[in-house]
């Protein structure tokens, strides 16, 4: 089992920035690959970032690459989205994911939910305009 807490989440006006964070316990954090996903209200929910289990590779959603930077610190057991120039559309719940796909699945199914393992809880990010 591993067992994922985001945290960051909060309210931010419009080109504004966040930094979630996803603390990971249980299993060895770095056997996993890592995603970030978001939900808004009435819509499903939708691949954002994710990141190798070494940090190597990162891959984005076309509409965050360039605002968007995920990132993971093995030692310290997180993964991190950075995030820039919010716009109001960012407005959701982002949940981190813990994949234990190997590489070249992983590479080709990231931005499926059912590639994924493990969930957090998810953390709360508004942007006004």
């Amino acid at each position: 089992q591993v067992q994922l807490v985001e945290s960051g989440g909060g309210l931010v006006q419009a080109g504004g920035s966040l930094r979630l964070s996803c603390a990971a316990s249980g299993r060895t954090f770095s056997n996993y690959n890592m995603g970030w996903f978001r939900q808004a209200p009435g819509k499903e929910r939708e691949f954002v970032a994710a990141i190798t289990w070494s940090g190597g590779t990162t891959y984005y959603a076309d509409s965050m690459e360039g605002r968007f930077t995920i990132s993971r610190d093995n030692a310290k057991n997180t993964v991190y989205l950075q995030m820039n120039s919010l716009k109001p559309e960012d407005t959701a719940v982002y949940y981190c994911a813990a994949s234990s796909k190997a590489l070249i699945s992983f590479s080709v199914r990231r931005a499926l939910s059912n590639a994924y393992d493990y969930w957090g809880q998810g953390t709360q990010v508004t942007v006004s305009s």
